[in-house]
Parts: C-alpha cells; sequence; structure tokens
C-alpha cells in the first residue's frame, strides 16, 4: 500500500514522503483539532505540532496501528498539553462562581515590570528570528506576528498550501533549536 510506503520513507528521513504524509493526513487531524477547540488557529497550531512531533518520533511509530490513529494520539497529547500550560499560566484557582466573577472584573492591565519583561522577551525572540534563513523569517512574521492564516500565507508568497505548512513546521523547528541552544 502507498501508505505504508511513504511511512518507511518518511522514517528513512525522506523529506518527500514526510510532505506527502502531511498533505495526506492534514485535513483529517486539523479537522479533529477543529472540533475539538473550536478555534481555527488553535486547530492550525496543535495540527502543526502534532506533525513536528511525529516527524521527530516517526521511528516510534508501530505499524500495528492506523497511521491516523497515531497522529490523532499525538494531536490529543498536544492539546492536552496546551491547556495544561493555559492553566497553569492563571495565576488564580477559581473554585466557586463569586471567585469567577471577582476573577473577571480583576485588574488584568500588565504592570511596567510585565510590559518590560514582555518587551525584553520579545525583543530576544526577534534576534532569534533573524538568524533564520529570510524564507524562514517570513513565515514566521507572517504568521505570528501578521496572524494569518496558512491560506493567506500561500497566497501572500504565491506558493503551495504544503510548502506553507512545511516551511512553519520547519522554520519553528529551527528556531527551537536556536532558542535551546543560546540557553
Amino acid at each position: 500500500m502507498e501508505i505504508n510506503k511513504q511511512i518507511e520513507k518518511a522514517k528513512q528521513g525522506d523529506q518527500v514522503a514526510f510532505t506527502f504524509l502531511l498533505d495526506y493526513y492534514w485535513n483529517e487531524v486539523y479537522g479533529f483539532m477543529l472540533k475539538r477547540t473550536e478555534n481555527e488557529t488553535n486547530a492550525e497550531d496543535i495540527t502543526i505540532e502534532t506533525f513536528s512531533k511525529a516527524f521527530d518520533k516517526i521511528a516510534t511509530y508501530n505499524s500495528e496501528f492506523q497511521f491516523n490513529t497515531w497522529l490523532i494520539a499525538i494531536a490529543k497529547n498536544v492539546h492536552i498539553d496546551l491547556l495544561r500550560k493555559k492553566k497553569s499560566s492563571l495565576f488564580v484557582e477559581i473554585t466557586d462562581e463569586q471567585d469567577q466573577q471577582a476573577y473577571n472584573i480583576a485588574d488584568t492591565t500588565p504592570s511596567a515590570e510585565d510590559e518590560l519583561i514582555t518587551e525584553q522577551n520579545l525583543s530576544r525572540l526577534l534576534q532569534f528570528i533573524k538568524e533564520l534563513k529570510p524564507h524562514y523569517q517570513e513565515v514566521i512574521q507572517l504568521r505570528y506576528f501578521q496572524e494569518m492564516s496558512y491560506q493567506e500565507i500561500a497566497n501572500k508568497i504565491d506558493e503551495p498550501l504544503s510548502n506553507v505548512k512545511i516551511k512553519l513546521l520547519r522554520a519553528k523547528k529551527l528556531l527551537a533549536e536556536i532558542i535551546q541552544n543560546r540557553r
């Protein structure tokens, strides 16, 4: 079967096979996450992260299971991790309705210190992004700073949607490596 051949090639590090698998399974994983998150941006980000993790760990894929089932399991875990991060970033533990109301009207305006920290982190991030090749810088810029959809990026840079997805996947991986190496 074609899919199994592509999976085997991907296990050998074949980029064309990765692209084939990404194209073949993208809509299924994205559609699944869109139903769960009801948010296009989150669904896209989780899907990209899912393929990134899947390709990093493709050697561990067990062919007794369907590949799409494996991808969906990864997607669920990525989503759970995202929810945990969001939950842990809330400083207030909300216990009952009154607390919830108080929390909703609490002052969420960032302090001068918060703004400075955000500015410094953003400045460092921009420095790291500048270390990427220009075509990777561009897709990161369009996706995360101009908040364009994948389709809008594809139209803007006049490339197929699958190329945009792959470029973002690689750009995020390279950026993560740069950040990791600087620590």
